[in-house]
């Protein structure tokens, strides 16, 4: 299956020439994005400040990651309703509120339950900022998904440097500067971004579930879950491991989301022209395997090499399963990527729980030893399954070119 085109070529397929309701949403997506890996470099500091051990301090992820991943079905059932405007602005609320309590927590237990409203908000404003871009970006789906990735990888470079520089002065202030940010990408999306027409069908909380039942979707939703287990084991496990200041921490996981950014962007289309998504899926998993390995076994600064690393391969994994979700199947991309979601944001809650608690049962390396199993998993089943995802892409491609035409929220 052959990728998308040059995203940085001149003409109305390029990212760089979108209307500014598509800048906009992929702003606040940005911002949005920055909350996932916000608290990366402050972990340390919130445990020492709310007397929390690593256990308690990771369900800050695992809590976020899992009502993130239930919502993930409410999200075409709200928007198909309320419109996709009315549910970014619902999401980004949500996010300010929660934020914004999360820096006033006195225990784990109530920014634990903080981070939980905070997910909720950020699945339908992610969600539904996916389908909008998609919807209204010139240049049709392909443009769409590398401006997501785009704002993806930069919100995932951004989120650590953020917390760093904030978190430096207290915990509680990076919280306090999302909340802040989201209450800006409201306003943006107030002003730039029209109500969109609403789908002629309603969504049904059911059909996310019921797209699942296409055999090449739910190959790439298992095969997502294996990776996110792995991801997530990087992002959320790794800054107790590397044991640094937020300053240096928060460099580091700058570093991986530089990395995650441009190899979403320039290095997975290029790949996927020449090699095809199955191929290049497969060889990024294991590579990623091979690292995460390195990164359990080796010393302090091959763990710090390890992880910046580590970005490379995340960046083109994201991309690609991005592409195949929405593609591989005759779903609507909006009931596609919510079933798609619902099935990879389980491991993304779980890896945060399980490596803590599989470090205190064995050692430091075992979970990073169990997050290379599962990427060479999360390979297995593309290799066990690469035919099929192609045909099916290939056959799925005249109705989302139909899709394309008429957008899933006409601009």
């Amino acid at each position: 299956m052959t990728g998308p085109a040059d995203p940085f070529e001149t003409g109305t397929g390029s990212i760089l020439r979108q209307p500014k309701a598509v800048w906009a949403t992929a702003g606040a997506s940005v911002v949005a994005f920055m909350g996932i890996g916000l608290v990366d470099p402050i972990l340390p500091s919130i445990a020492k400040g709310l007397d929390a051990t690593t256990s308690q301090v990771s369900l800050l992820f695992t809590s976020y990651f899992l009502i993130t991943a239930v919502a993930m079905l409410l999200t075409g059932f709200v928007s198909s309703r309320i419109g996709g405007r009315r549910t970014l602005l619902l999401g980004l609320a949500f996010v300010v509120v929660f934020a914004g309590l999360a820096g006033t927590s006195d225990t784990v237990g109530q920014l634990v339950g903080f981070r939980a409203g905070w997910g909720l908000g950020n699945a339908l404003f992610v969600s539904t900022a996916l389908a909008v871009i998609v919807g209204a970006a010139a240049g049709g789906s392909a443009a769409a998904i590398l401006l997501y990735e785009s704002a993806l990888g930069l919100g995932m470079a951004c989120g650590p440097l953020l917390g760093a520089v904030l978190g430096n002065i207290s915990w509680r202030y990076p919280f306090f500067g999302t909340a802040t940010l989201m209450a800006v990408g409201f306003l943006c999306i107030t002003a730039f971004l029209k109500e969109q027409p609403k789908p002629a069908r309603r969504t049904s909380v059911l059909d996310p579930i019921r797209a699942l039942g296409h055999g090449g979707l739910a190959s790439v939703a298992a095969s997502a879950f294996f990776y996110n287990y792995t991801f997530f084991t990087v992002l959320a496990f790794t800054p107790f491991v590397l044991d640094m200041t937020p300053y240096r921490s928060g460099a580091v996981f700058f570093a991986w989301g530089v990395l995650l950014a441009l190899f979403s962007v320039v290095v997975a289309p290029r790949m996927q022209r020449r090699f095809g998504s199955p191929k290049v899926l497969v060889g990024s998993l294991v590579l990623l395997a091979a690292d995460v390995t390195v990164l359990g076994y080796g010393g302090h600064t091959a763990a710090i090499v390890c992880t910046i690393l580590s970005g490379a391969f995340i960046g083109v994994n994201n991309t690609v399963y991005t592409e195949l979700a929405l593609g591989v199947s005759d779903a609507p991309r909006p009931v596609a990527s919510a079933g798609y979601n619902f099935v990879r944001w389980f491991a993304a809650a779980a890896a945060p729980y399980f490596a803590p608690k599989i470090e205190e049962w064995t050692d430091l390396h075992v979970p990073f030893v169990v997050a290379a199993v599962t990427a060479v998993l999360g390979a297995a089943v593309v290799l066990a399954r690469r035919n099929a995802l192609t045909h099916e892409a290939a056959r799925a491609q005249p109705s989302h070119a139909a899709e394309d035409g008429v957008g899933v929220f006409a601009n």
